[in-house]
């Protein structure tokens, strides 16, 4: 527990914050949460109002020019382009409220703000072409095709760059939401770990309220090395969540503290600014598979079952042989000049073979560019030595055995492309788990081998997230969260992000 000289020293801090908003937003977002959401916002809804009004400026210069024209309303009166041109601006900025795109909840998180972005802005060009056809105006349907997808493009764009701004800053420590854990241990913990996976969301545990049980002053618990100081044993949650600094109370223990005391925790904490959240115990479950449905006013969470069994499986076959089918269209010259710097720099075959375990354990032969020399597999007791990875995996940064033109196709992950065969023949996916070899699936608990539920793919979330860098606990994990929550959607966005991981080249060795 805190002595009254550190509660009277967090009260402080928090007036001091308060008091410099204007200083927080221009020297880099810092005080409390109240102070940089607001300031975030701030600028967020400047730079949206920038992207607007550049996208509707230029829509009058290529459409209607320097000269604006005149619209007719109801056949009888005329309005001038820039009055429509105004209520446009004013009215998108209306929609993106509408739509809370600008929620710090959504603020840098990536895919769900981008998503209600995009609605707000086919609404509203829905609603628009209502309205001109019910009050009969004619308005130009060239600058709208062109604002349209011009003010989109800079909406993204925008949001895209702040949200880069955004995790630099969380990462750095800045823009943090600091919360107070109510729970188990082992709750506690466990959420800290989940937390720590991604720094980019810019949470922070300080403390944890365990109730029921007994522990001495200062104690603390450890959850990947990080510290968490318990500062309560008892219900005294809202006194722990002020004295700890927290703006946001999670709570896991909801059996212990029952449905009037969450409601009376509600009612507790609101004149405080401080926000509930009630972490439910499941981990890696996609949002869309989680529905919230009220049962005699008590909210329940329903988890939609995985969709790898469904029907979605045809659609996910067609997309990747076509997909496959145009990669290798679009990649032929590649493929060749890469197999000539094989046969030309080394000797041995230009195609590398090997075995890896498919969709329900099958195995099958997987193709790769050879980027080692020819003897690899002979010199491999004599590097054994040198592995960096846990678990069944095998990585060196440095692999003495790797060729010059292979650390070449590695870092740019041409050495695989001939999977693009593999697909073709439907042993892999353009987008799955990591192709195990029979070595790994022979170590899989009853857990893992869900890996094998579906193809193995020539990317996925391991590839997204860290490539070889990874540890063989997070690409297992990564490979059944994606399993568990697969959908085209998703594909099509690891596929995005492969490009951009394949462009950056880190984590490829």
């Amino acid at each position: 527990m805190f002595t009254g000289g550190q509660r009277a020293h967090v009260f402080d801090e928090e007036i001091d914050a308060e008091s410099d908003v204007f200083e927080s937003t221009v020297s880099g977002l810092k005080g409390s949460r109240r102070d940089w959401e607001w300031a975030l916002v701030l600028l967020i809804r400047l730079s949206d109002a920038a992207a607007i009004c550049g996208a509707v400026g230029v829509g009058h210069l290529i459409r209607l020019g320097r000269d604006v024209p005149s619209t007719v309303v109801d056949g009888d009166h005329l309005v001038s382009y820039w009055w429509v041109s105004v209520t446009l601006a004013v009215a998108w900025m209306a929609a993106l409220s509408v739509f809370s795109t600008r929620s710090p909840r959504v603020l840098g998180g990536g895919i769900e703000e981008y998503r209600r972005i995009i609605s707000a802005t086919l609404y509203l060009f829905g609603f628009i072409a209502i309205l001109s056809l019910g009050l009969q105006v004619a308005l130009a349907r060239g600058f709208l095709a062109i604002v349209l997808p011009l003010g989109l493009a800079f909406l993204l764009l925008s949001r895209w760059l702040w949200r880069k701004v955004i995790v630099a800053r969380r990462r750095a420590g800045l823009l943090q939401t600091f919360v107070m854990v109510v729970g188990s241990e082992r709750a506690a913990i466990d959420l800290a770990r989940t937390f720590g996976r991604d720094s980019s969301q810019g949470i922070r545990i300080v403390g944890a309220c365990v109730p029921g049980r007994e522990i001495a002053r200062g104690t603390s618990l450890i959850a990947d090395g990080h510290s968490i100081p318990v500062v309560s044993t008892d219900f005294g949650i809202v006194e722990a969540a002020r004295m700890c600094g927290a703006d946001t109370v999670a709570v896991s223990a909801t059996d212990s503290i029952g449905q009037d005391g969450l409601q009376r925790l509600v009612w507790a904490l609101e004149p405080h600014g401080i926000d509930l959240v009630l972490a439910p115990g499941i981990a890696d479950i996609a949002t869309e598979r989680l529905v919230m449905r009220p049962v005699g006013g008590l909210p329940l969470i329903h988890v939609e079952r995985p969709t790898y069994r469904r029907s979605q499986r045809v659609s996910k076959a067609v997309f990747d042989i076509l997909f496959a089918t145009i990669a290798i269209l679009l990649t032929a010259p590649v493929l060749i000049a890469a197999a000539v710097a094989i046969k030309v720099t080394s000797r041995g075959p230009i195609i590398y073979r090997s075995e890896r375990i498919g969709f329900e354990g099958r195995p099958f032969t997987m193709y790769k560019f050879r980027t080692m020399v020819n003897d690899a597999e002979r010199q491999l007791a004599s590097v054994t030595q040198l592995n960096e990875a846990a678990g069944p995996l095998f990585k060196i940064h440095a692999d003495p055995r790797i060729t010059p033109v292979g650390r070449f196709l590695r870092k740019h992950s041409l050495d695989e492309l001939p999977q693009f065969f593999n697909v073709l023949t439907r042993d892999m996916s353009i987008i799955g788990p990591r192709p195990p070899l029979a070595s790994e699936v022979a170590t899989y608990d009853g857990h893992t081998a869900r890996r094998l539920l579906v193809n193995p793919g020539i990317s996925g979330l391991w590839q997204v997230s860290g490539r070889s860098d990874l540890s063989w606990e997070e690409a297992r994990r990564l490979d059944i969260m994606y399993v568990e929550n697969w959908s085209m959607w998703n594909d099509l966005l690891i596929i995005v992000k492969t490009i951009l991981v394949v462009l950056n080249g880190k984590g490829a060795y």
